[in-house]
């Protein structure tokens, strides 16, 4: 059987790339993977599978017209804050499929936020049409249950993600503080200039190796340039394209302050003690399930000293996830295995 898989894949992301990884990590042998992608080549050659524009109508029905099964692959396919297209985009694809006669499939979805009528009619409809659905979060299970939908509910994929060792990482000092900032509206100039500061400060108290982790270049990196030229001690920016090499990072940090979802995860699944900087529902929400120290960036301290010293404190005083509670949420991320198990 082929599947094409559809998801935010290509754009550099290293949040996406790992779902995909995950994903096709998840994805029984039997199961020939086609992935839709804006940058197929890359895809194909980091991934070793079949990929094809996602962009081109052609190819898309053509992969269609080929396939048994269509998957979204995990993450925020479905939220229109950042854009009424993309919502139109995914669930005019998915309704294509099942149209075609594809089993379709809505794998480790974070559904949401939906702020227009539109959209959530539209959401509701194309999941209503689906073979299986399972999805990453207790908010979203909430919202599609009230549509009659009984989805498979399990943590992101991303904590069962493989990990790979990062070679060289050992040759820079120790201890090491991870921090990955992500350009949005909500982290302002100002804003910007108060975490600097409190990063300044907070590596003076601690003399830790900041690390400075963009998880996709466009949005990221210019972030961790600007921190990098007014930190005074030791940092590097670290830029890693294998998502499993990215995940095996944070195994060699002692704390990752993040404002991206993934960031987070992969840091707790790697034993590293994290504060967030939420900018969006999902990230609270991860807060909320782990129990993780951090602040909603709009509700963030104006004074630099007030954030440094949260940092020193839980830096000296916090604990990260214990081996168990890891465990549990890696057998239970495997779940969304069973979606293809049982309905495939």
């Amino acid at each position: 059987m082929r599947a094409v898989i559809s998801g935010y894949y290509g754009k550099g992301n290293g949040g996406d790339e790992a779902l995909l990884m995950s994903l096709l990590q998840m994805l029984p042998p039997s199961i020939e993977p086609l992935v839709l992608s804006a940058n197929p080549r890359e895809t194909s050659q980091r991934y070793e599978v079949k990929s094809c524009p996602n962009r081109s109508v052609f190819a898309i029905l053509n992969s269609l017209k080929t396939s048994d099964i269509f998957i979204w692959g995990g993450g925020s396919l479905m939220q229109d804050v950042t854009s009424l297209a993309s919502p139109i985009y995914y669930a005019g694809l998915m309704s294509l499929a099942q149209k075609k006669g594809l089993k379709t499939v809505a794998w480790s979805q974070g559904i949401g936020p939906l702020k227009r009528p539109f959209t959530r009619w539209l959401t509701r409809q194309v999941l209503l049409g689906c073979t299986a659905v399972s999805v990453r979060d207790s908010a979203s299970a909430k919202l599609v249950s009230q549509w009659q939908i009984n989805p498979l509910v399990a943590p992101d994929p991303v904590w069962a993600l493989k990990s790979k060792p990062v070679k060289g990482l050992g040759n820079l000092p120790a201890p090491r503080v991870a921090v990955n900032l992500r350009n949005h509206s909500l982290l302002t100039t100002q804003k910007l200039r108060i975490l600097t500061q409190a990063l300044i400060d907070f590596q003076k108290a601690t003399n830790v190796c900041i690390l400075l982790v963009p998880f996709q270049s466009s949005q990221d990196l210019e972030i961790a340039r600007s921190i990098a030229s007014k930190l005074t001690g030791f940092n590097q920016i670290i830029q890693l394209d294998d998502p499993r090499e990215l995940k095996g990072l944070f195994r060699g940090v002692e704390m990752t302050i993040g404002m991206r979802l993934h960031s987070l995860i992969m840091a707790a699944s790697e034993e590293s003690r994290c504060f967030a900087l939420s900018y969006d529902p999902k990230v609270t929400r991860l807060m909320e399930e782990i129990e993780l120290p951090g602040w909603e960036l709009n509700q963030l301290p104006d004074d630099p000293n007030i954030i440094s010293t949260a940092w020193l404190e839980y830096y000296v005083n916090g604990e990260s996830l214990n081996n168990d509670r890891i465990q549990s949420l890696v057998d239970r991320a495997f779940m969304h295995q069973e979606i293809f198990n049982r309905f495939i």
